[in-house]
C-alpha cells in the first residue's frame, strides 16, 4: 500500500494496541494492553489519527498534544468523536503519556503502531519510528492525510493545521 489520500478508503485490518484511560493519572497505576480493531471503529466515526515520532520527544510533548489539548472542543463541535495519538512506543508508555498530559478518559487515546505496523503499510515511517503526520477519518472514508517533513514543525498536522481542513 503506498500513501494515504483524502478520498481513499481505510484500510481494512488496521489494529492498534492502548491501555484503556481508568481516570487515575497516576503514573504507577497500569491496565493492561487491549487492542483496537481501527478498520473497525473508524468505519462509524470521525477520526482524527495524529502519528509522532515518539511519546515524550520535544516537539511532540511541548507542541503537538497541547495543541489537541487546547482544541479539544472545537474538533467536537466539528462532529469529531475522537482524536488519536500513535506513536511506535509500546501501549504502556503511550498511556504514561496521556495520563502525564492529564488525560483522564478517552477525549484523546494514546496507542502503540507496535514497530510501526501500520505506518509502514503508508510508507510514513523514518528508521523505526513514524514520522509526523495526521489523517482525518470520516466514516471509513480519509478525507484528509498529510505529513510534517520539516523538523519541529506541526504546521500540517497541528491542531490549526487540521482543524482549518475540517
Amino acid at each position: 500500500m503506498s500513501a494515504l489520500k483524502a478520498g481513499d478508503s481505510f484500510p481494512e485490518g488496521v489494529t492498534f494496541t492502548y491501555v484503556a484511560p481508568s481516570g487515575d493519572t497516576d503514573l504507577t497505576v497500569c491496565g493492561l494492553p487491549i487492542q483496537y480493531d481501527a478498520s473497525k471503529e473508524f468505519a462509524n466515526k470521525k477520526v482524527v489519527l495524529v502519528a509522532v515520532p515518539g511519546a515524550f520527544t520535544p516537539t511532540c510533548q511541548q507542541q503537538h498534544v497541547p495543541s489537541y489539548l487546547a482544541k479539544l472542543e472545537e474538533f467536537k463541535s466539528k462532529g469529531v468523536d475522537q482524536i488519536i495519538f500513535i506513536a511506535s512506543n509500546d501501549a504502556w508508555v503511550m498511556a504514561a503519556w496521556g495520563k502525564a498530559n492529564g488525560v483522564k478518559d478517552e477525549s484523546i487515546l494514546f496507542m502503540s503502531d507496535a514497530d510501526c505496523k501500520f505506518s509502514k503499510t503508508i510508507g510514513w515511517t523514518q528508521g523505526d519510528r513514524t514520522k509526523r503526520y495526521a489523517i482525518v477519518i470520516d466514516h471509513g472514508k480519509v478525507t484528509y492525510a498529510e505529513l510534517d517533513e520539516v523538523p519541529k514543525s506541526i504546521a500540517n498536522t497541528g491542531a490549526d493545521g487540521v482543524l482549518a481542513k475540517l
